[in-house]
């Protein structure tokens, strides 16, 4: 039961998400709606289910305060720019015939249902009464914490360079850039992860690591990494840079993970 309510708060949340940006002629907004999505299925689970145990109070806060970081550091960001442009080249390829069916589908569907699997370890713990703790649960909270502290220290890190106008067309390369080329999607996986751990205390919550794997592989290969690779792959900065500096993973390798 849990599940599919929760399945209808997301349905209507991006629906009237999908509504807002026609108005607005602005599908980019559905970057925002990414982390409070988490923060709406987390309380949701939260408040239905009958018995609140230990593990699902500190997902609740875990995911909370990720969600509502990653939203206002996309907020500030964001808003009162103009669309992105990786949803103008949408625009673009889609052309005039269905394309707002093609936008509510591709886009804001498609992101909701890749949101509702991502939650996996929430909708997982959320339906369970076991209140058990052990020692991988405290060691999730610390791969949530070092996760969530590459992520917002990376976005820190990006948003003061770019602000520097002596470093307008240059790149980033120190601080935890200099660890790996994507400290904020290396930390965001790795926050996810963190999640994980703390919800496994049930045997069946290990069905929840579909969750971490899912955001990995997404921003590895999909959605996060592959992007900006492909921007900056033909400048020799770039790949200087990339000669010298992790992929993804801090320490491991230098063109690969």
């Amino acid at each position: 039961m849990t599940i599919w309510i929760i399945s209808g708060v997301l349905f209507v949340y991006f629906t009237s998400l999908f509504f807002l940006a026609q108005y607005l002629h602005n599908n980019s907004i559905v970057d925002l709606a990414w982390g409070i999505g988490f923060v709406l299925v987390a309380i949701t689970g939260y408040v239905v289910m009958p018995e609140k145990t230990r593990v699902s109070t500190i997902v609740l806060v875990l995911v909370t305060i990720w969600g509502l970081r990653l939203f206002f550091h996309l907020a500030k960001r964001n808003i009162g720019k103009p669309e992105d442009y990786r949803y103008v080249n949408m625009r673009k390829r889609w052309g005039t015939h269905l394309a707002k069916l093609k936008a509510y589908l591709n886009v804001f569907v498609l992101q909701g249902v890749l949101l509702l699997i991502v939650s996996m370890p929430i909708l997982f713990v959320m339906t369970s009464s076991v209140d058990s703790f052990y020692w991988w649960n405290i060691l999730g909270i610390v791969v949530w914490l070092v996760g969530f502290g590459f992520e917002t220290i990376g976005d820190y890190e990006l948003t003061k360079f770019k602000k520097d106008n002596s470093n307008h067309g240059k790149l980033l390369t120190t601080g935890l850039w200099s660890l790996t080329r994507h400290p904020n999607y290396f930390g965001e996986a790795l926050s996810w992860w963190g999640i994980f751990l703390v919800s496994l205390n049930d045997v069946r919550n290990a069905w929840g690591i579909i969750g971490p794997m899912t955001i990995t592989l997404l921003l590895l290969f999909v959605s996060g990494v592959p992007l900006l690779e492909k921007k900056y792959k033909d400048r020799p900065d770039f790949i200087e840079y990339a000669k010298k500096t992790p992929k993804f993973i801090p320490f491991v390798g230098k063109k690969g993970l």
